[in-house]
């Protein structure tokens, strides 16, 4: 069934109006000029086909249409106020979805959202595997963690520098290429082909050759001696990213935690 167009704008003043019985007092309260609810009552007086106020001696008054009309414009604002409420509960909800790569969730994600929780006992978190085709809506995320070259079409910030680093094992090795989805393809041959980042960290860990890696995937091995830097660190142009849409962005539960994951 077809709904019938509502001109809340103009409801919203014959209330006020219809209260106050002034244009006046009316235009004080929704901080407009008094011409201007004067011009929203006569807008919505000739879309219904009715007179909504009279003015008399004594000031205005309503008339029957009106007067007809009132309670269920009231009972209304209060539905619509509740849905408001209702939409907005999910703001304070103490749960938070996030999606990111397997590789980054182990070697950086967890033990960051860990370190949250323990700060905020209430609130609990759902960690899905992310993909290339991230629906938020579908999915019901609120937040996601993407090795990209930047946010897309998403709102966004950047984790760390967007640097790539070579690892190898801590007492060195081979100089045979680990091969990963994410990693440049190089002109040897690769020693061995891993899933993610992360695998290939600890392919190169246990010996099997070099891994070339984000730096930030890299920085909790390198920072305990399971590998060690060889050669400089490389400007890349990927680099990880918290995204998420403008209204899941905007959420006050998304904002402390990308502050507590950046800070």
């Amino acid at each position: 069934m077809k709904r019938t167009h509502l001109p809340l704008n103009g409801l919203r003043v014959l209330d006020a109006a219809a209260r106050h019985l002034s244009f006046t007092r009316a235009a004080d309260e929704l901080a407009v000029t008094p011409a201007a609810v004067g011009q929203q009552i006569r807008a919505l007086e000739d879309m219904l086909g009715v007179v909504l106020f009279r003015r008399t001696p004594k000031g205005l008054e309503l008339t029957p249409e009106t007067e007809a009309g009132l309670e269920a414009l009231r009972a209304g604002f209060l539905e619509f106020e509740e849905a408001v409420r209702a939409i907005q509960a999910g703001q304070s909800s103490s749960s938070l979805t996030i999606a990111a790569p397997r590789d980054i969730t182990a070697k950086w994600l967890q033990k960051r959202l860990a370190a949250y929780a323990a700060s905020q006992p209430d609130l609990k978190f759902a960690l899905v595997a992310a993909d290339d085709a991230l629906d938020f809506t579908e999915a019901n995320l609120d937040l996601a963690l993407r090795l990209a070259d930047g946010p897309g079409e998403h709102e966004g910030i950047r984790l760390g520098e967007a640097v790539f680093v070579t690892v190898e094992a801590a007492d060195g090795g081979p100089a045979g290429r680990i091969e990963w989805p994410g990693c440049p393809h190089g002109d040897k041959p690769a020693s061995i082909r891993v899933a993610d980042g992360g695998l290939a960290i600890e392919a190169a860990a246990n010996g099997f050759g070099r891994a070339f890696v984000p730096l930030l995937l890299a920085e909790a091995d390198l920072a305990a001696g399971r590998v060690r830097q060889v050669g400089e660190r490389n400007v890349s142009s990927l680099s990880y990213w918290l995204i998420a849409p403008l209204p899941q962005w905007r959420q006050k539960k998304v904002k402390a935690l990308v502050e507590a994951l950046v800070g």
